[in-house]
């Protein structure tokens, strides 16, 4: 009887807490590792006891949002609001280039000026010639011409991270690699194989925040000592409930990334506002860290291709996130597994 009476409070307060999460809540969209302490390396939490009931209601509530966003993208609201978006980031859309250029130059400018920096906080070095990498990739924004060389220099870096911190580590980064090519096809103007630049940039999007979610339930406690420093973004739930609501924010609104205009969109919004809110409690180390992701949201949100949504297709929503869901997880436990010799159960 207790067990149903907590089912039925989670359930009834579970869609306002994930919303309140998805425009407030700062360990959803503050790097754990740029703030407590961490081990990649070490035993994650089994899948057993990621796989709670906790875990089911959430996937289902975050299903059900997908699946709404879904239908309506199909209804004449959902023409609308496409339609309204159009209107609302038409300045954004005509200037995503030069938006993307300007930020670029200034994040690897700010890294090179903290000093020590591959490409985010806790990825550290100690070598000149990373520095100069850095300067000479803000420098290739002046021109589309050296663009391409730009985008040469972020692989570089992002090679050096992989030789030196591993290739897991990195895994949460793939938004760089899409970023650098972003930049090369966009200085090139031309496309990957039909593939458009913002498409390339809004997919590594996607893998990024759903495998940073992934840690979210696979290493919860590196997240509770935000919670003793800001003891009010728990919103009266347990350290450990929130986390798990937090990675099904993060997933569900990542999954968004990659599905149809209106719903990905509307993700891109709510990601968007995560990101800039946790600029306020967390300062200019998050501000820095998440700025190109937040440039490639704009984009995203302003971006006006594609055809909007069937709502008879919708169906087709439970069905791919369920099996990203199910991918992602996979993915994690066996690569760690493989990599640093851990179990999965």
């Amino acid at each position: 009887m207790r067990r149903s009476a907590k089912w039925m409070r989670f359930a009834a307060a579970a869609p306002l807490a994930l919303f309140v999460n998805a425009v407030l809540a700062e360990s959803a969209s503050a790097h754990v590792k740029w703030f407590c302490a961490f081990n990649v390396a070490g035993q994650p939490i089994g899948l057993e006891n990621v796989l709670c009931p906790d875990f089911e209601m959430l996937t289902g509530v975050s299903i059900l949002a997908l699946t709404t966003g879904g239908v309506l993208e199909g209804t004449p609201l959902g023409t609308a609001m496409l339609a309204a978006l159009d209107r609302a980031t038409a300045w954004i859309r005509n200037n995503v280039e030069i938006i993307a250029r300007a930020a670029c130059a200034a994040f690897f400018i700010s890294i090179w000026a903290m000093g020590g920096v591959l490409l985010t906080p806790e990825l550290k070095t100690d070598s000149t010639l990373i520095g100069a990498i850095q300067l000479g990739i803000a420098a290739g924004m002046l021109s589309r011409r050296t663009m391409p060389l730009s985008a040469l220099g972020i692989f570089v870096i992002y090679g050096v991270a992989v030789d030196k911190y591993g290739p897991f580590h990195l895994a949460d980064y793939p938004v760089f690699l899409g970023f650098a090519v972003f930049l090369a096809l966009t200085g090139l103007q031309t496309n990957l194989f039909g593939a458009r630049p913002i498409d390339i940039l809004r997919w590594t999007g996607g893998i990024t925040l759903m495998w940073a979610s992934i840690e979210k339930w696979a290493y919860p406690e590196w997240s509770y000592p935000l919670f003793i420093v800001h003891p009010t973004m728990s919103l009266g739930f347990t350290p450990d409930f929130y986390m798990r609501a937090a990675g099904a924010v993060e997933f569900a609104l990542a999954f968004s990334l990659v599905w149809t205009p209106l719903v990905r969109r509307i993700g891109a919004i709510m990601l968007a506002a995560m990101f800039i809110s946790a600029c306020f409690p967390f300062g200019k180390i998050d501000m820095i860290g998440h700025s190109l992701i937040i440039v490639a949201l704009f984009a995203i949100i302003a971006d006006d291709a594609g055809a909007p949504a069937r709502w008879s297709r919708s169906w087709l929503i439970p069905f791919a996130y369920a099996s990203s869901l199910a991918l992602f997880l996979s993915v994690y436990y066996f690569a760690h597994m493989a990599l640093y010799g851990t179990t999965m159960l």
